[in-house]
């Protein structure tokens, strides 16, 4: 399992906002989700998703092209991969051994 902090950015956009086009990007993570193939959260700058890396890879490419099927014609997309192949990681856990940390 692998989690991934992806940005997807369109450029030339009509307006700075960008919230439209995070929405569309939420909507396609959402399918992903209900098929059981992810698990995401969106944050005030970047979204996390947490699944297998080759079904990372497809969802990356679809919420990349997404802008361009709105008419963007220049996305630029920003990927972290933590792929951590010792033992079992999930967003929780990350945040959960941090929570214990601090706690001490």
């Amino acid at each position: 399992m692998a989690i991934v902090d992806v940005t997807v950015i369109p450029i030339g956009t009509e307006s700075p906002s960008v919230s439209s086009y995070v929405a569309d990007l939420q909507g396609i993570l959402k399918g992903y989700e209900e098929e059981g193939k992810i698990r995401f959260q969106l944050t005030p700058m970047n979204t996390i998703i947490e699944g297998e890396l080759p079904v990372l890879f497809q969802v990356i490419q679809d919420i990349h092209e997404s802008p361009f099927q709105q008419g963007i014609q220049r996305v630029a997309t920003n990927i972290r991969i933590d792929d951590r192949r010792d033992k079992q990681t999930t967003m929780e856990g990350k945040l959960s051994s941090v929570q214990r940390k601090l706690e001490k």
